[in-house]
């Protein structure tokens, strides 16, 4: 797609959107003994040895990256669910299987950061790399197939937030495009349209412990 060789037609970059993904949550077995974390983005803990407890993703790393942690795959990262989730993804060319929003960046920041607690990496991996694929192609030929003069929206649901990414601008100038002649005023302008997806918190201020 466009989107993917242009980074230019994308509202956000990779690197923005991986950002975003960092606030969802994953589960740590800790090795250590620590106090809650009371941070601005909200209060995380007590952790204890082998005790099983839920934080974001970028604590998840800033702790294992010291050795004070393990980190647990989502379930939908295993081998088995993946291979379900990508047969079906074939199998049918008009729908999106249900994936976590951010599963892209989630198993992306997980292989580089936590390559040691992925069992069977290298076909987690490749399967992840295979759904997207898949997904990529169903998105353009579903794209290609918008015919219908009458409509001023575009309906594809359970896309993740990389791929709304390199969708939404492509799909707001297109539109833009195709009422031109006909009914301009059916589609605003995408330049002109207020961004309002916006990271949560100011990202200086939500992650003290991250620069250390």
């Amino acid at each position: 797609m466009a989107g993917q060789s242009d980074p230019h037609l994308s509202l956000f970059s990779a690197e923005e959107v991986e950002f975003m993904a960092e606030d969802e949550m994953v589960e740590i077995v800790p090795n250590m003994r620590m106090d809650p974390l009371n941070l601005l983005c909200g209060d995380y803990g007590p952790f204890f040895p082998q005790m099983v407890t839920q934080v974001p993703v970028w604590l998840a790393i800033a702790l294992k990256k010291r050795g004070k942690c393990t980190i647990r795959p989502p379930e939908w990262m295993s081998v088995e669910s993946l291979t379900r989730i990508l047969e079906s993804e074939r199998e049918s060319q008009d729908s999106f299987q249900v994936l976590p929003f951010h599963y892209v960046e989630i198993s992306r920041l997980l292989i580089d950061h936590a390559r040691d607690d992925i069992p069977d990496i290298y076909m987690v991996r490749s399967l992840v790399e295979d759904i997207r694929d898949v997904r990529f192609h169903k998105i353009e030929t579903s794209l290609e197939s918008f015919e219908d003069a009458r409509s001023s929206a575009v309906r594809i649901k359970n896309l993740s937030a990389m791929e709304v990414n390199i969708v939404r601008p492509f799909v707001g100038r297109a539109l833009q495009a195709f009422y031109k002649h006909g009914s301009p005023d059916l589609v605003p302008n995408p330049d002109k349209v207020p961004n309002r997806w916006q990271p949560a918190a100011d990202p200086v201020q939500k992650r003290p412990l991250r620069k250390r």
